[in-house]
């Protein structure tokens, strides 16, 4: 029979599973349900529009619906895992874009968020990859990603890779920059008003209502066709440090604005 000391310890351990173990259980009939997932998403890109509504954006912030990269397009957004969740609710809605979305079961949720704003979503990974070659996921969505690029649409990636190093550009967006031709704009975006996830690996911030907005793209990166592997390794590193400094300038934006 436990002792009284040990009841307390015993009751926090159970408390600090209960979230986990109710997202397991509910999870499984909520991927069966197209009318759950659809509400759930409908009630998130709801809330990112509220977020987006309520933040105007800060004086110098990037221009999304005319900014100074209009006649690059079509681009390939890069941008950090756990910085991007207010991203589809900022994107244009009259500029096409294809956005990748890990293959999980967990991520389709992502897929059908981002469906809500009219952003097609292509499902992969940017993956445990080498200096030139891809696993099968990131390679199949990666050929997806370049016919879009070719078809005029812009694309984005998030450039660190899930659950490795986080703010560490992964070799997939540097071989697409190189595959397809296009250019890489580094980019961030940043309230004033958030809640940083801090157990979480990439430290996901949650962008709050009722404060400031801003958008920051570093200057755009390009790979030339006949990259080799130690030229694609230097501009995996450019891209590493051009959006740690957009994000870093992001944030100054913000909590610096009056």
């Amino acid at each position: 029979m436990a002792s009284p000391a040990a009841r307390p310890t015993a009751k926090r351990k159970r408390a600090k599973a209960t979230p986990k173990n109710f997202w397991r259980r509910i999870r499984e009939p909520l991927a069966k349900s197209r009318f759950a997932k659809g509400a759930i998403a409908s009630l998130f890109a709801g809330a990112m529009r509220f977020v987006k509504l309520t933040n105007p954006f800060v004086k110098g912030s990037f221009e999304l619906a005319g900014g100074s990269y209009l006649d690059s397009e079509p681009l390939i957004v890069g941008l950090w895992h756990g910085q991007h969740l207010l991203a589809p609710a900022i994107y244009p809605s009259h500029r096409e874009m294809v956005a990748m979305v890990s293959r999980s079961a967990d991520a389709e949720l992502n897929a059908l968020v981002i469906n809500k704003f009219g952003i097609e979503a292509v499902r992969g990974s940017g993956g445990r990859q080498t200096k030139s070659k891809l696993e099968k996921g990131g390679a199949t969505a990666l050929i997806a990603l370049k016919k879009a690029l070719d078809a005029g649409k812009n694309v984005c990636m998030i450039a660190d890779i899930p659950h490795g190093t986080p703010r560490d550009a992964g070799m997939g967006i540097i071989l697409l920059a190189r595959l397809s031709g296009r250019p890489i704009a580094p980019a961030a975006i940043a309230t004033s008003r958030r809640t940083v996830l801090e157990k979480t690996w990439d430290k996901t911030t949650i962008n709050l209502p009722f404060g400031r907005c801003a958008v920051y793209v570093a200057p755009l990166i390009e790979v030339a066709a006949d990259a080799d592997d130690d030229e694609m390794e230097r501009k995996r590193q450019e891209l590493t440090a051009a959006i740690d400094h957009a994000t870093e300038q992001a944030y100054r934006m913000v909590d610096g604005a009056k």
